[in-house]
């Protein structure tokens, strides 16, 4: 059985060497550890898919790398693992934390401040051979308008904050980790998540707090997206995030997840996109529209047999896109004027 150290130092090496590199040297170092064959990124709005490293670096890297001086990546959350989508055909790498820099230069049209600013992040790579082929690369960019004084959508229903790591500080699994621990993490993530989206009368995503009981501790922390916000304990999860989500979207539908796993204490998953829905009226503050989609990430900590702390990601500017709404554009013409 694999103990993931190979396909992890390869991820590790590709991080020293493209947060370290001039924009002139991105594309070079994406070029030395990503596969030149089928190789596909996939990244939030307005990014979408890409199956170039020239492009990659172009649209993404590039911009980023210019907007953010003297950029840190800050870990809270490194792990690998067989895919449970696939039968464990396959390996992922995953990295979560913040891309911290001096906010200098406008990007995607949200203002610079000159001051530090913290770009949460999580990203899944699959390693295939010595190079990663595949990447899903999540940020949270409502987040970070917020940090800078934009705050395009309706007060949200939990917290607004700069999301910590870990309570245990324990989420940087650079070296080698007990497989049965890993087991435990995604049989629970697996149970949880069968719970959720059963067909009984509890179902469209939401479960009341006796069954969350079942898998989460009394004094979880769901730490959710821009938009949407933090929440603490399981009563007020109910009340800041699940009751507002299950009240204000219908027919909601599970379309599965891309890549699934677990190590140690650890583990998450993502989907493209994960859920379909459609808002019948505000959720997020937000009018009745069209049929909508979300591409989510949830990153899970277990502490003993229960679910301790949830670290969220939607790529919520795709989710008002699909209604008509370019949240981005809008945000340019009020700033115009």
């Amino acid at each position: 059985m694999s103990d993931y150290q190979d396909i992890k130092e390869i991820v590790l090496d590709f991080y020293r060497e493209l947060d370290a590199a001039q924009e002139e040297n991105v594309e070079t170092v994406l070029n030395k550890y990503i596969t030149d064959n089928n190789y596909h990124w996939r990244g939030m709005h307005p990014f979408y898919e890409k199956f170039d490293t020239a492009v990659v670096a172009k649209d993404f890297w590039l911009p980023l790398k210019e907007s953010f001086t003297t950029i840190q990546r800050r870990q809270d959350v490194f792990m690998a693992g067989s895919n449970d989508c696939d039968g464990r055909q396959t390996d992922w790498v995953c990295s979560m934390g913040h891309l911290m820099g001096l906010f200098d230069k406008t990007w995607l049209g949200i203002p610079a401040s000159g001051k530090m600013a913290f770009l949460r992040y999580v990203e899944f790579n699959k390693v295939e051979n010595g190079k990663i082929t595949e990447t899903a690369l999540f940020l949270d960019i409502i987040n970070l308008m917020q940090q800078v004084g934009q705050n395009p959508l309706p007060m949200q229903t939990g917290a607004f904050l700069i999301t910590p790591g870990p309570r245990t500080h324990d989420g940087l699994m650079f070296g080698p980790q007990d497989p049965a621990e890993g087991k435990k993490t995604l049989d629970l993530i697996n149970r949880m998540v069968s719970e959720l989206n059963s067909t009984d009368e509890h179902s469209a995503l939401h479960s009341p707090q006796d069954e969350l009981r079942n898998t989460w501790h009394d004094d979880m922390i769901w730490f959710g997206p821009g938009g949407i916000g933090a929440t603490y304990t399981l009563s007020r999860y109910e009340e800041q995030h699940q009751g507002p989500f299950s009240a204000g979207l219908d027919n909601i539908e599970f379309n599965g997840h891309i890549c699934r796993f677990g190590e140690g204490n650890f583990g998450g998953f993502f989907g493209w996109a994960n859920l379909s829905m459609t808002p019948r009226g505000n959720f997020m503050g937000l009018p009745a529209s069209q049929r909508s989609e979300m591409r989510v990430v949830d990153i899970y900590r277990r502490e003993g047999d229960k679910l301790a702390e949830n670290w969220i990601y939607i790529d919520i500017l795709h989710f008002l896109s699909k209604q008509g709404l370019n949240v981005l554009e809008r945000m340019q013409k009020i700033n115009r004027t």
